[in-house]
């Protein structure tokens, strides 16, 4: 079942959540769709021990007023800029709202952090930026915490592929995303030697590299549906981590899949994507597992011109 087309955007009022809703917007005005603002609030673990003596409804009233006037600021920001706007304040942890909103939106666009100690107690507790890239049934996109606003406009899309089924969801997507910034493409395909104990030295010949980007053009061929993009094909030997974080510092945005273990093992153990995230220098879109054909569509410029 298709989407609506709404762009979802988590707000807080922090740094983050303002380059994310600068973010959302533009990319809200590209794809004509609608703009809505989420605050995700909840209760402090102590207040439920004061149920009891009557200051929980006190306690709760004063942080929704807190958080409906952050937001009708934010909103108020963005309006008379040509998107339709709306906002919600939610009641919930933040990850599952915004996970169950993914259902029935075409993309959640939320903030990184500014933490990057690597200390799994770290890994763990960042859930917004971690658990709904891997969770959600959109798209989701995360914003760095510096740097976001100098990628826009989008000129330059990159994409991490691996000739699976799913990595050609994503290539879908970054495809679509190229076209609708009329931005260039670069696909990258990484050999990672380091992640076996022994690869014949023969098998890593300039044959070896052009079968795999011909497989990569089979795989753009069929989900390009015809468009008119400027793309490159690079096969590269090494961690697909380490080069990607790399080149985020050369893109505006970053495309990658996720094989979507998920759990608490995906969690402590990471995954590619998840690392990625966690030191790209551009705003990255995540294509969880979950997402299917159908559920949103490629950009169609009629349509976006006259929205404009």
């Amino acid at each position: 079942m298709a989407h609506d087309n709404v762009v979802v955007v988590g707000v807080d009022g922090s740094e983050p959540s303002v380059s994310a809703l600068k973010w959302a917007l533009e990319q809200a005005r590209k794809r004509g769709a609608e703009l809505r603002l989420v605050c995700i609030y909840e209760l402090p673990s102590y207040a439920a021990h004061t149920i009891a003596t009557g200051h929980i409804a006190e306690e709760g009233q004063h942080l929704y007023a807190a958080a409906e006037k952050m937001i009708t600021s934010m909103a108020k920001s963005v309006e008379g800029q040509g998107v339709k706007i709306s906002w919600e304040l939610v009641d919930g942890d933040p990850s599952e709202v915004l996970v169950e909103m993914s259902k029935k939106v075409a993309l959640i666009v939320v903030g990184g952090t500014a933490s990057r100690s690597g200390r799994i107690a770290d890994r763990l507790l960042r859930t917004v930026s971690t658990a709904v890239p891997a969770y959600a049934y959109c798209p989701t996109v995360v914003v760095p915490h510096q740097g976001g606003d100098s990628c826009l406009p989008v000129k330059h899309v990159v994409v991490g592929v691996d000739g699976s089924e799913h990595a050609k969801m994503a290539l879908q997507r970054a495809v679509w995303e190229a076209d609708r910034w009329r931005g260039k493409l670069s696909i990258v395909c990484s050999v990672n030697v380091d992640a076996v104990s022994w690869v014949p030295q023969f098998s890593l010949d300039d044959d070896f590299f052009e079968e795999i980007a011909s497989s990569v053009e089979d795989q753009l061929v069929a989900v390009d549906e015809g468009r008119d993009i400027d793309v490159e094909v690079h096969v590269m030997q090494g961690n697909p981590v380490v080069l990607l974080t790399e080149l985020s510092k050369e893109a505006d945005l970053l495309v990658l899949g996720t094989r979507g273990r998920g759990g608490f093992k995906g969690l402590l153990l990471g995954s590619t994507s998840q690392a990625i995230l966690e030191y790209a220098a551009c705003p990255a879109m995540v294509v969880p597992r979950r997402v299917r054909e159908g559920d949103d569509v490629g950009p169609d410029h009629a349509v976006e011109s006259a929205g404009l």
